[in-house]
């Protein structure tokens, strides 16, 4: 039996920790969540402040269901925030995906088609071409002396 040593597996614990930790997979989803939470403001925004008033402008009312309420004994469940919130997350989910999905696919769809398309022939690669279509028509032909 080998004696237990805790210094060595504090060490050794220590050493997998900071392998972990500081390799660069802790850090590259810290800077993942950062970026994302940025993001999420982004369009946090562009929901409350831009699809939200066009809208409600496109749909005359007010959001009367936030105020809606089940009454449980004393107590009173604001379900109607729950339900704007659901709404919210439909909208916003319909933004992400007309404009990320959508609209930027469009877009990298079209430049996947240029880089698809091949440039266009030199001069040289045109009077090759050329010289391959006569050789090939004059094939079964006797050569004119």
């Amino acid at each position: 039996m080998q004696p237990l040593n805790p210094a060595k597996k504090a060490a050794s614990l220590w050493g997998e920790f900071r392998n972990f930790a500081f390799k660069g997979n802790v850090i590259d989803l810290a800077v993942g969540v950062i970026i994302g939470a940025a993001f999420g403001g982004i369009i946090k925004s562009l929901v409350d402040n831009i699809i939200m008033p066009v809208a409600s402008a496109a749909i005359p009312g007010e959001h009367s269901y936030k105020g809606w309420t089940f009454p449980l004994g004393d107590k009173a469940i604001p379900f109607g925030l729950f339900l704007a919130d659901v709404v919210n997350f439909l909208i916003l989910a319909a933004v992400l995906f007309f404009v990320i999905v959508k609209f930027l696919g469009w877009i990298m769809r079209s430049k996947e088609e240029e880089a698809k398309a091949p440039p266009p022939l030199t001069k040289d690669q045109e009077l090759l071409i050329e010289i391959r279509d006569l050789l090939q028509r004059n094939v079964g032909q006797k050569p004119a002396i």
